[in-house]
C-alpha cells in the first residue's frame, strides 16, 4: 500500500482525540480536592490554570505549524536549540508516555472494581491491565482508522454523562454555596494554598502536548493540528469550569475532601441512578484515555527513530503506516511498568517532564518565528511575545514550587536525563557513521 492510500484523521477526529488525551480521571474527583484546598474560589484557580494550559498549547499550535511530521515537543526542540536538547525532551516525552499510560491502565483496574469487586484481587487486576494493553496495541496495529473510530467512540461516550450531568445539575446549582467564597485551611496562607491548589488544577489540563506527535497520521496537520488545539483547549475548559461550578453549587461544604464528588452531586439531583451513570462515565473516561495512550506512546519512539536518535527498526512501519516495532516495544514497556505496581517512585519524573516539554516548546516559538522568517505559517499567536514569554514564566514558577515542596520530583527528573547521556552519543555516532556509509555506496 502507498503511503498515499494511508488512511489519517480528519479534523473532527483530531480533536475527539485531542479530548480524549485531556480529560480522564481528573474532571471527576478534581472538585473535591480543590474546594478542600480554597474553597469556592477554586473556579478563580482554575480559570488561572486555564489561562496558563491555553497560553502553552497556542505554543504548541504555532510551533506545530511549520512542521508535518511527527514528534511534536522533540521536533520543535530540536529545531530550535540542537539535536542534544531535542533528544532529551524526547526520550522523555516517551518513558512519561509509557508511566502515564501504565497508570491510566492501572486506573481503568481500579474503576473497574467499583462495580465488579474481584477485579480489585491483584491477579486479576494484572489480568485485566494485560488484556487492556494489548488489546488496544493489537487495536493499533490494525491501523489509525480503527484506533480513529474507537476513540471517536470512547470520547463521545465520556463527553455525554459529563454534559448531562452540567445540563441538569445547573438548575440544582445554591448561591448560597458559594459563601464564603474563599476558604483557607488552618495553617496555610492564601499564596500558598492558591499556588498548591494551581499545581494540582492544571496537571488536569495536560495530554494537549501529545496532540502533535502524531501529526504524520493526520490529514493537512500543518493546519489542522493548530486549529484542533485551540478548539480542543476552549472544549475541555468549558467543560472544567462548568463541572467545578455545579458541583460548588450542589454539594457546598460537603465537597470538601470528596473522593468522587461529581457522582456525590449527581446522586443528590438524581438519587442512585446519576450516581450509577457517572461512575460509568468515569470507567469510559479512563477506557478512553487509554486509548489515546495507545495513539500517542508508539509515535513518540517512531519519531525519534526517524532522526536517527533512536535504533532505525522502532521507525519501521506495517502496510497500514503504522510503526508496528514501536507499538510492541511501547506496549511491553508499558505492560512492565503497570504490573511492577512502583507507580509512586515512577511518576516523580512526569512532574519534570511535562515542564521538559513546555518550556522549550514555548521558548522555541520565538526561535523558529526567526529561523523560519519566510516561511509560511497557517497559525501565529496573537501579540508577539508576550505568549510564549507569559507561558514560559509561569512554567518555572510552577516548577520551582513543584521541586521546592517535593525536591525528589527534581531528582528523579533530572535523574532519568542524565541517564539518557550516554544513549544520545551512542545513537549520534550510529547516526554519522550510517551516514557516511550511505554517502560511501552512492
Amino acid at each position: 500500500m502507498s503511503k498515499n492510500t494511508v488512511k489519517k484523521m480528519g479534523f473532527g477526529s483530531i480533536v475527539l482525540l485531542g479530548i480524549n488525551a485531556i480529560i480522564g480521571t481528573g474532571i471527576f474527583g478534581l472538585p473535591g480536592e480543590a474546594y478542600s484546598q480554597v474553597g469556592p474560589s477554586s473556579i478563580l484557580v482554575l480559570g488561572f490554570c486555564m489561562l496558563l494550559a491555553i497560553s502553552i498549547a497556542l505554543c504548541f499550535a504555532e510551533a506545530g505549524s511549520w512542521f508535518e511530521e511527527n514528534g511534536g515537543p522533540y521536533l520543535y526542540a530540536k529545531e530550535a536549540f540542537g539535536d542534544f536538547v531535542g533528544f532529551q525532551v524526547g526520550v522523555m516525552k516517551w518513558a512519561v508516555s509509557m508511566i502515564a499510560w501504565a497508570t491510566m491502565a492501572n486506573f481503568f483496574a481500579v474503576v473497574l472494581s467499583s462495580i465488579w469487586p474481584q477485579a480489585a484481587d491483584p491477579f486479576i487486576k494484572n489480568v485485566i491491565i494485560g488484556i487492556l494493553l494489548v488489546g488496544l496495541g493489537c487495536v493499533s496495529l490494525m491501523g489509525v482508522e480503527s484506533s480513529k473510530i474507537l476513540n471517536n467512540i470512547m470520547t463521545i461516550g465520556k463527553l455525554v454523562p459529563l454534559v448531562f450531568f452540567i445540563a441538569i445539575g445547573i438548575f440544582f446549582i445554591k448561591g448560597g454555596n458559594f459563601q464564603p467564597f474563599v476558604i483557607i485551611p488552618e495553617g496555610k496562607t492564601t499564596s500558598s494554598a492558591f499556588v498548591a491548589v494551581a499545581i494540582s488544577l492544571f496537571y488536569a489540563f495536560t495530554g494537549f502536548e501529545s496532540l502533535a506527535v502524531a501529526a504524520n497520521d493526520m490529514e493537512n496537520p500543518r493546519k489542522n493540528v493548530p486549529r484542533a488545539l485551540t478548539v480542543v483547549m476552549l472544549i475541555v475548559s468549558l467543560v472544567y469550569v462548568l463541572v467545578l461550578a455545579v458541583s460548588i453549587g450542589i454539594l457546598g461544604n460537603d465537597l470538601s475532601g470528596a473522593a468522587n464528588p461529581v457522582a456525590d452531586a449527581a446522586k443528590v439531583i438524581m438519587g442512585s441512578a446519576g450516581g450509577y451513570i457517572i461512575t460509568i462515565g468515569t470507567i469510559i473516561s479512563v477506557g478512553g484515555i487509554n486509548i489515546a495512550s495507545s495513539i500517542f506512546t508508539p509515535r513518540s519512539g517512531a519519531a525519534l527513530a526517524e532522526q536517527g536518535l533512536m535504533p532505525a527498526f522502532l521507525g519501521k512501519t506495517n502496510s497500514k503506516g503504522v510503526p508496528y516495532v514501536s507499538v510492541i516495544v511501547s506496549v511491553i514497556g508499558t505492560l512492565l511498568i503497570a504490573w511492577s505496581g512502583s507507580f509512586t517512585t515512577l511518576s516523580q519524573i512526569s512532574v519534570v517532564s511535562r515542564f521538559i516539554q513546555y518550556i522549550p516548546t514555548c521558548l522555541a516559538v520565538l526561535i523558529l518565528r526567526k529561523k523560519f522568517a519566510g516561511k509560511e505559517v497557517s497559525f501565529k499567536i496573537p501579540g508577539g511575545a508576550f505568549v510564549p514569554v507569559f507561558a514560559t514564566l509561569l512554567s518555572v514558577v510552577l516548577l520551582v514550587k513543584a521541586g521546592i515542596d517535593a525536591p525528589m520530583k527534581i531528582v528523579w527528573g533530572l535523574g532519568g536525563m542524565i541517564l539518557v547521556v550516554p544513549l544520545y552519543f551512542y545513537m549520534t555516532k550510529v547516526y554519522n557513521k550510517r551516514n557516511k556509509d550511505n554517502k560511501l555506496s552512492a
